[in-house]
């Protein structure tokens, strides 16, 4: 191992050379091992053999047994070659297995050029696992670990997270595989050392990451012991064609544009229309009606005036500045118009036409991307509704005002999903702070508006509907430092997509491209939805939950059936079930029937008072040792769903001006009135759901999870 990082760069940068002159594509096992050497990854001692008896000889001089395996720049698996020969353990059985893998290798390609014979210094064996490393098209280097045999090959249990990985990301990766347990040791067998292999991990990033040529690289087996972690066998496959760059303008830079966008003094819309039924006209009634108070500056290339406001034919005959311009012309017409954007300094672009990318017209948005960074203008869409940022009284679209202002922007590639996050904000009155189309993402992109809603104090929580990252490994620089201030939730569409790219390794081969984005989203602190209801519930109820101040969640619950699926939801949701201690235990005893449950869930059962409620939620909230609490009613005559519901808020109330608050959240069973009850809960601060158990609790869970991301669960 060299002792500096000049020191082992050379030796990898000279091993890289010699195969670029080569033309090869893949090291040979001898170029492996120097690779690794110079890294600090440890490999069995080894030595290349030309003929059978340099083979005896170097079997011999290192100890039995041995494995034998063809040293071809030809033939990249070994094994299917049958080039590879293990647990030789004689001179005698070296030398006739170097004849044999010669012929196989002869027969396998005839014309393969063949360097000679590895002779390998057998392992003694150990739980075997895989560590790899994977270039994806949108996230760039990624480092990946997985449990070898049946595990990896058939139930594709493996993990990513972005290159170069930290130690703790490497130890959350162990943890990160359904088999996990093993790696801790089960029926008897002992526990592998995680050091080690986490310090794999990390080298395996530090290589990837140092040499971008490196395309896939696997360290397949790794024979993991408590000793230590070994690799078996190394494979790396490089690609030396230059990536192209990505255009990615600073911090400042987006900030700067994103401000007058969202902001602007003055807002200019091309294709006004006084004619009822055009997207002009209702982008020019939707921002007069919406109340916004900056200029409007209709743009059409007759008229003289449209609803009152003075019309030009130009952007550029407009005195003054404009900020941002809102497209509602037809495609042809767009590259002149955002042309004239350019040269008059306007900051941004609504491009609502469709007929680009998403129908073909993959030129036409090229030359829009490229008039763009020409003139410096950002471009939202093309192929949106626009877009709604309601501090400002904005509302930059065809689709109706939006008037319930609150803290949560929301953003969706696609417009009818965009139509859905409109319809269900007024629907729940959710109040938003801002709606955005991104559309066919030919310049903004998801990163932009992290970037912007991160510092807009209107902002407490940004949800995010997407079909795919143009650069996911920016998003996910930002989005790692903006989840430590609020929370991100990601809905991400395809789930069931695999990468339909062609691998070389077995690494590459596993990596299925939404794998990827939940592990990198999880690596980021990003709250991953799993489906559009779940987004937009995180969105409503996550800013409403005070911040959990431990693990320790409690079920109280007046029916026994709610308790058990309030339970399997927190399994599910990742939340942890408190051990009830025996004094707490033996207080919530003294509030319910003999016939109740104390432990957790706590059923106080169907037939109790509104008091009984009362004085059990009071204890759980007084008790320091329980940070969340999850309510489960039972409509009945006794305790009616609006009792239950002004009961339930008495004592939070009582205990939120005594500086006590702790995230609660509801589930209620019952005829149509527990809906009411649920909507004056939600209107006051707790987040209640009817007719469902999963949904309250997947809603704890998701602040569970943006708090623990965000270090604010000790």
């Amino acid at each position: 191992m060299q002792d500096s990082k000049t020191g082992r760069q050379a030796v990898v940068r000279q091993v890289l050379d010699k195969l670029r002159a080569s033309g090869r594509q893949s090291l040979t096992a001898p170029e492996g091992k120097l690779v690794c050497d110079a890294y600090g990854i440890p490999v069995p001692q080894e030595a290349l053999a030309a003929s059978a008896a340099e083979a005896a000889n170097a079997a011999s001089a290192m100890g039995f047994p041995v494995a034998l395996k063809i040293v071809s720049p030809d033939i990249l698996h070994k094994t299917e070659a049958g080039g590879v020969l293990l647990g030789l353990a004689s001179e005698q059985e070296v030398a006739s297995g170097y004849a044999q893998i010669l012929a196989n290798a002869r027969q396998h390609k005839a014309d393969a050029r063949i360097d000679g014979v590895q002779v390998q210094q057998m392992l003694p064996g150990g739980q075997e696992v895989i560590i790899g490393a994977v270039t994806d098209p949108s996230f760039g280097k990624l480092v990946a670990f997985g449990l070898g045999g049946v595990l990896v090959e058939v139930l594709k249990d493996i993990t990513f997270r972005l290159a170069p990985a930290s130690e703790a990301d490497a130890l959350s990766m162990l943890d990160g595989v359904q088999a996990a347990e093993i790696l801790r040791g089960v029926r008897g067998g002992a526990a592998v050392d995680r050091a080690a292999l986490a310090g794999l991990i990390v080298k395996v990033s530090e290589l990837v990451t140092d040499f971008p040529e490196i395309a896939e690289l696997d360290l397949n087996p790794v024979f993991a012991t408590a000793a230590g972690a070994i690799a078996a066998d190394v494979r790396v496959v490089v690609d030396f064609a230059p990536q192209p760059e990505r255009y990615r303008p600073d911090t400042a830079t987006i900030l700067k544009a994103m401000n007058r966008i969202m902001k602007p003094a003055t807002v200019a819309v091309i294709g006004a229309s006084a004619e009822d039924g055009k997207i002009g006209n209702s982008v020019m009634k939707n921002l007069i009606n919406g109340g916004y108070q900056g200029q409007i500056c209709p743009i059409h290339p007759k008229a003289q005036e449209i609803m009152g406001r003075k019309a030009y034919a130009s952007v550029k005959d407009v005195p003054g500045e404009i900020d941002v311009a809102v497209f509602a012309i037809p495609a042809k017409f767009v590259a002149g118009a955002l042309v004239e954007c350019g040269e008059k300094g306007i900051a941004g672009a609504v491009l609502i036409p469709s007929g680009f990318a998403e129908t073909g017209n993959v030129e036409g948005q090229h030359e829009l991307q490229e008039i763009g960074r020409k003139y410096n203008i950002r471009l939202m869409g093309p192929n949106i509704y626009g877009f709604y940022y309601l501090p400002s009284n904005l509302s930059a679209t065809f689709c109706t005002p939006f008037d319930v202002r609150g803290h949560a922007a929301l953003s969706s590639q696609s417009g009818g999903i965009g139509m859905a996050i409109i319809g269900f904000s007024r629907s729940a009155k959710m109040g938003v702070s801002a709606i955005v189309g991104l559309g066919n993402k030919s310049d903004l992109d998801e990163d932009d508006l992290l970037t912007f809603f991160e510092q807009d104090d209107n902002t407490s929580i940004i949800a995010m509907h997407l079909e795919d990252l143009k650069d996911g490994r920016s998003f996910a620089e930002v989005a790692r430092r903006v989840t430590q201030k609020k929370p991100v939730v990601v809905l991400k569409a395809g789930r069931t997509a695999a990468g339909a790219r062609a691998a070389s390794s077995h690494t590459a081969a596993l990596a299925g491209n939404d794998k990827i984005y939940d592990d990198v989203l999880r690596q980021c602190g990003v709250i991953r939805a799993p489906g559009l209801r779940d987004l937009l519930e995180y969105a409503r109820a996550v800013p409403v939950l005070p911040t959990p101040k431990g693990e320790n969640v409690m079920i109280l619950t007046g029916a026994g059936g709610s308790g058990v699926l309030l339970s399997d939801a927190c399994v599910d949701n990742g939340l942890n079930l408190m051990t009830m201690p025996p004094d707490l235990d033996a207080a919530f005893r003294k509030f319910i029937p003999p016939f109740g449950a104390a432990g957790n869930p706590v059923d106080i059962t169907g037939g109790e008072p509104p008091t009984t409620y009362q004085k059990t939620l009071r204890l759980a909230l007084e008790d320091d040792r329980i940070h969340a609490v999850i309510l489960g009613y039972w409509h009945t005559i006794v305790t009616p769903p609006m009792v239950f519901a002004r009961v339930v808020l008495e004592v939070v109330q009582e205990l939120r001006a005594k500086g006590i608050t702790k995230p609660i959240v509801a589930s209620l069973a019952g005829d149509v009135e527990v809906e009411q009850a649920a909507e004056h809960l939600f209107a006051n601060g707790i987040p209640a759901y009817p007719y469902t158990t999963e949904t309250p609790v997947a809603v704890l869970g998701a602040k569970y999870k943006w708090a623990r991301g965000a270090g604010l669960i000790a």
